[in-house]
Formats: structure tokens, C-alpha cells, sequence
């Protein structure tokens, strides 16, 4: 009989006063290595993103997302304000690990749970903190909203055509940097906690994912004179790479091409209008021009015909999937990423696994969002509260 997996992170108990996105998915990922989340939530009310954010699918009664973030977690439900609460979870935050949390500036410490203060409770606390911009400097106070990092990020000027409006990406990706790297440190500080006994406050905003998230380019800005990115008109799909990178319509679909010797790929598709260009700088400098002398060949045919050209030549490309493509797919299926998720009281949805193996074993769990303190009273007799 095959042993149960025993994860990496089990024993480790997690505080989280987090709603919205970026710290409960630092709670995710921590709960999928093994570690005993907390959520604490407000009474009857509970996390906003129960109610809103990101469609209009209700699941038992909270939105897909909060569903999709907050699997296997519990839900204990206290009132800051009140003092009797307040000194309640003074009393939990002794006995645990580690605490997230993504208020704004100024709002943990009016509340007396800051970093500070925790540490005078539990001195070996690993104490995770997301803000939407840092806690100094004019952006502080600012609201931490995805769609506003990235804006103020520059990222939105790497999307879209060159002749477009700056273009954000199409999900959540200042939130889910945070989230990750914050998890990176907080696994960093309970490493420095087993070899030193102390505690750490690890930091991370929206920003700071953002521009890390844009290291490579940005790094290329800082030693370049300070050019800005200059996106390609046409079939734009990295601001700093030259022709033929993009994605091209075909007769019945799409095909991305990646980088690949222009001349080469003119042999290949027997266009000789692009073969003339033998000297690398002009696959930059007449990017728009070649792109386009490119994508009024391949649009002639099926994207399965110009794979059957360019693979076996080694020409890095793919086909562009849809979501129904690719579920259907076997390179999808095999990966395993699916799983369903359960409840009590009937629900019972599908969402995807944790990303990360371990000895090629995959991680699932069967456990849904909890219920509003649905585990209030049991924490409370298990802690002693």
C-alpha cells in the first residue's frame, strides 16, 4: 500500500488576515505544502472577496475566486474592534507560526497586531506583510488594486501594438507575484527560525512584483541609454525582441513563431521576400516590415501545415490553443492539474492542483473554501481561547 505523502510544510500553523487576492494566495500556496491555514474573518461578513471580484459565477454562495484561492483552508471568525476578540486572537498568534496579512499602511497597528507587537507575543513569528506600494513615499496610502500596480508599473507598455493604448495583462498579475514571493520569504524565514530561533517581518507590495516581474527588460532599459520599448505595429509580442517573434493568423487559427534567423525561415517557408535580410540588426530595425511580409504567407494555410514545416527544421513555434483546445489535450491531460474540491454541504467544483512536485508526487486535496467560521469553535477548544 502506497504511503501517504507527508508534505513539507506540515506542522507549520498560519495566521491569515488577508482578503482579496494577493495574501490569500500566499496562503494557498502555503496550505498546499502542507501548512494548517487560519483565515481570520470578520463576523457574518467575512472576506469581501466572498462577493466580489472577478465574475459573476456564485459558488454556494461566494464567487468563483474566493472558491479558487481559499481551498483548504479554515475560517475563524473575530471582530478586531472588539477587545474580548482582539485579546482571542492575541492568545492564537502565541501558538502559531506564521502570520500574512494586506492591510493598508497604518491599519495592523492602529489594530495592535503589527509585526512589532507580535513578536513581543510569539518572539520566534515569522510575519508576512503585502501593501499595495511599501509603507513610505507618496503611492503608501494608494489603493493596492492589480489593474493600478501594473499601470503605474510601466508594464502596461510592453502589450499590445505599438500603435495601441498601453494594453494590462488579462489577469491578476501584481497579486499573484506578491502572493508568490512572499511565500519565498516567509519559507526563508522559518529556514533562518529552525538555524537561529528568531523571528523575521518579511515585506513585499504589488509594486515590487512588478518591477521584478520586468527585471530582464528593465535591466536592458537601465544600460541602454534609457530607451523606452518600442513595441512592434504589427503581431507585437515582445517590445525587445526582434522579427520574427509573434503570433501569425493562419488559415484556421494561429501559430506563434519564436526566435529564428530570418533567412532561415524564409528557406523554409520559400518566401524569398525576407531572405534578403542577412544582417541581423535590420530583423529589429524593419521588424514591422518583415513580420508583415511573414503573416501574409502564413495566413494562406493551416497552422498544422506551416508545423509540419518548421518543427522538423527546429524551429522553436507552436500552436495557439483555447482553453477548450487545451483541456482536451493530451500534453494537458498528463500533466494532472485537475482536481475536485468538496464541501459538506454539497459543493463540490473543479480547479486546478498545486503547480509544484515533489519526488514527482503532485499535490491535491478534496477540502473546499470554508463556510463563514465554520471552524470558529472547534479552533477555540483546540487553543484553549
Amino acid at each position: 500500500m502506497k504511503n501517504e505523502i507527508r508534505r513539507p510544510l506540515e506542522g507549520v500553523v498560519v495566521l491569515e488576515f488577508s482578503q482579496f487576492l494577493a495574501g490569500p494566495v500566499a496562503g494557498l500556496r502555503l496550505s498546499d505544502l502542507g501548512a494548517r491555514v487560519i483565515k481570520i474573518e470578520k463576523p457574518e461578513v467575512g472576506d469581501l472577496c466572498r462577493y466580489i471580484y472577478l465574475s459573476d459565477t456564485n459558488l454556494s454562495g461566494d464567487n468563483s475566486l474566493f472558491h479558487a484561492i481559499n481551498r483548504n483552508k479554515e475560517s475563524f471568525v473575530a471582530d478586531l474592534k472588539n477587545p474580548s476578540d482582539l485579546e482571542r486572537i492575541k492568545n492564537l498568534i502565541a501558538k502559531v507560526d506564521i502570520i500574512t496579512q494586506n492591510f493598508r499602511p497604518g491599519v495592523i497597528e492602529r489594530i495592535g497586531l503589527d509585526y512589532e507587537n507580535a513578536k513581543k507575543i510569539n518572539p520566534k513569528i515569522v510575519y508576512g506583510s503585502i501593501t499595495g506600494y511599501g509603507d513610505k513615499g507618496p503611492w503608501k496610502n494608494l489603493p493596492g488594486q492589480d489593474l493600478l500596480a501594473q499601470s503605474r508599473s510601466g508594464l502596461v507598455w510592453l502589450n499590445g501594438n505599438g500603435d495601441g493604448a498601453p494594453t494590462p495583462m488579462g489577469l491578476a498579475a501584481a497579486d499573484m507575484f506578491a502572493g508568490h514571493f512572499l511565500v519565498q520569504g516567509l519559507v526563508a524565514a522559518m529556514f533562518k527560525v529552525l538555524k537561529t530561533g528568531e523571528g523575521s517581518h518579511v515585506q513585499t507590495s504589488l509594486m515590487e512584483a512588478m518591477l521584478d516581474f520586468q527585471f530582464e527588460v528593465l535591466t536592458t532599459y537601465l544600460n541602454n541609454g534609457r530607451k523606452k520599448p518600442k513595441r512592434s505595429n504589427y503581431n507585437n509580442a515582445h517590445a525587445y525582441l526582434a522579427a520574427p517573434y509573434g503570433i501569425y493568423k493562419t488559415s484556421d487559427g494561429y501559430i506563434s513563431i519564436s526566435m529564428t534567423p530570418v533567412p532561415k525561415l524564409g528557406e523554409l517557408l520559400q518566401l524569398e521576400s525576407i531572405q534578403q535580410y542577412t544582417d541581423q540588426a535590420t530583423w529589429f530595425t524593419k521588424r514591422d516590415e518583415i513580420k508583415k511580409l511573414i503573416g501574409d504567407l502564413i495566413v494562406t494555410n493551416t497552422t498544422q501545415n506551416w508545423l509540419d514545416i518548421l518543427e522538423p527544421a527546429g524551429v522553436w513555434c507552436s500552436e495557439v490553443l483555447e482553453w477548450d483546445q487545451m483541456i482536451e489535450h493530451e500534453g494537458f491531460k498528463v500533466i494532472d492539474m485537475l482536481q475536485r474540491i468538496k464541501r459538506f454541504d454539497g459543493l463540490d467544483i473543479e480547479t486546478l492542483r498545486c503547480p509544484i512536485r515533489f519526488n514527482n508526487e503532485v499535490y491535491k486535496s478534496e477540502i473546499a473554501a470554508p463556510l463563514i467560521g465554520q471552524h470558529t469553535e472547534q479552533i477555540s477548544k483546540e487553543f484553549s481561547l
